[in-house]
């Protein structure tokens, strides 16, 4: 297998570069390259860090799985792309300097229609996609979440309509589950469906490998960014060997009990933005990440510049606090946290379900 310099040898790990644009200083935009790739045939398994440039967790733990070992106790191949957004890593912050939007959503999307040409951040995007779409069985996307963030797994819905057929995918759903369920974080669920495509969730890079090219993908929210958590670095890096036992790569069962970590509530559980405060000021939070909520619990308190009370604002649903919003000043409807809240809702669902 070939991913732009890195061309994989049996029993060998080899490294090189995708080069995916050239910048206006005469030398190209190049992502560093990975690939393990064992003795014996078996699936191919691609791993994906840091489209967002802080953070930095998931950088490391794609890192450390790829090591000189790896070859000789796979079959299959793996391929690591550990940075796939060099220009916010150069600069330490979530977004390219090519492009202030949110990077994470340029990838194709057969829907998609635009009058206007693509940017430079939207074809880097492409050329990416026609790289895993090519030849990846399963990816899973690192990233980390919101302030002070437990860790734990996004699964998004899996969508039927032109792309494919409602038992397809149910299929394609059961195939992400068990990869979710090997890996050993809590699991939520995405938003339901016309709010992820109106977030273009589904132009993600694990959206994007799930629901147009069919591959079974998830995202791993490692904690909280800007600098390495050690502890949710090594059990990111046991859960990725965990999928690589469910999908047959290694020997022996997954282990997801070794991850340590579990949800703290026993029902099915969604990502949720919020609770918004309608009171401007300096927030005051009472729960912290990993806490459970029911629906009227306060989940912080907003002041005044001087400390004085002007507003609760409470929890709408049952679930747990994720992590909070960067920074205590609020303007009004500002989300304070991100909570994982009670999910009813159907896992595989039409794409333009309402």
């Amino acid at each position: 297998m070939q991913v732009g310099t890195a061309d994989s040898v049996p029993g060998e790990l080899v490294t090189g570069w995708l080069d995916v644009t050239d910048l206006p200083t005469g030398t190209p935009e190049r992502l560093p390259v990975l690939i393990a790739e064992g003795t014996e045939d078996g699936p191919t398994l691609w791993v994906t860090a840091s489209i967002h440039g802080n953070e930095v967790t998931g950088l490391a733990a794609a890192q450390d799985l790829m090591t000189d070992e790896l070859p000789e106790e796979i079959a299959g191949t793996v391929v690591c792309l550990p940075n796939l957004n060099p220009a916010g890593l150069r600069r330490n912050t979530r977004t390219s300097y090519y492009d202030d939007e949110d990077p994470n959503r340029y990838f194709p999307d057969s829907d998609a229609e635009s009058t206007r040409p693509p940017s430079v951040q939207q074809l880097i995007d492409e050329r990416v996609y026609d790289e895993f779409a090519e030849s990846a069985d399963a990816l899973v996307d690192l990233h980390t979440a919101h302030v002070g963030s437990v860790p734990f797994l996004i699964r998004d819905r899996v969508l039927y309509g032109e792309q494919r057929t409602e038992n397809e995918a149910h299929e394609l759903a059961g195939e992400l589950e068990r990869l979710c369920e090997a890996f050993g974080m809590p699991v939520v669920n995405e938003y339901a469906a016309e709010e992820y495509t109106e977030q273009n969730l589904q132009r993600s890079t694990a959206g994007a490998a799930l629901n147009n090219a069919g591959i079974p993908a998830f995202t791993a929210e490692l904690g909280g960014h800007d600098v390495v958590e050690e502890d949710v670095r090594a059990a990111a890096v046991t859960g990725l060997r965990n999928v690589m036992c469910e999908l047959g790569m290694l020997a022996g069962e997954p282990t997801p009990d070794a991850v340590g970590y579990d949800a703290p509530v026993d029902f099915s559980v969604k990502r949720c933005v919020g609770p918004h405060t309608e009171t401007p000021g300096i927030v005051r939070h009472r729960k912290e990440a990993g806490d459970v909520v029911s629906e009227g619990d306060v989940i912080a308190d907003v002041v005044t510049p001087h400390g004085e009370p002007k507003a609760t604002v409470e929890a709408e649903h049952d679930g747990y606090v994720l992590g909070r919003m960067h920074g205590v000043a609020a303007y009004e409807n500002d989300p304070l946290a991100s909570l994982a809240v009670r999910d009813d809702g159907d896992l595989v669902v039409p794409r333009d379900d309402d």
